[in-house]
């Protein structure tokens, strides 16, 4: 089992730059496949990105390539999302989440979640 911590959020204006962290209170995270997802006001929570156990294969929604990389420290117990480029669109609660097994962009594989940090961009 694994206990998720975000950080990194904030309000940041249109063009801006945000670099968000995931480190696991509880367990190591070098055993779990990591992901961010993001769920804005009223709307569903979306996949963002997934990186494997040794960050040799990562994913993206289409929202995301070229403007977001997903990085994971596994001696810092750590998983990364860093955010350039930023439209107001991407405002929304980003959340990270653990999985055993391969990568995925489906929100029902991940098993444990933390508890989110909230992302905001101004025009």
């Amino acid at each position: 089992q694994v206990q998720l911590v975000e950080s990194g959020g904030g309000l940041v204006q249109t063009g801006g730059s945000l670099r968000l962290s995931c480190t696991a209170a509880s367990g190591a995270i070098r055993t779990y496949v990591m992901g961010w997802f993001r769920q804005a006001p009223g709307k569903d929570r979306d996949f963002v990105a997934t990186i494997d156990y040794s960050g040799g294969h990562t994913d993206y929604a289409d929202s995301a390539k070229g403007r977001f990389t997903i990085s994971r420290d596994n001696d810092k117990n750590t998983m990364y999302l860093q955010m350039k480029s930023l439209k107001p669109e991407d405002t929304a609660v980003y959340y990270c989440a653990a999985k055993r097994g391969y990568t995925s962009d489906v929100t029902g594989d991940y098993a444990y979640w933390g508890q989110g940090t909230q992302v905001a961009v101004s025009s």
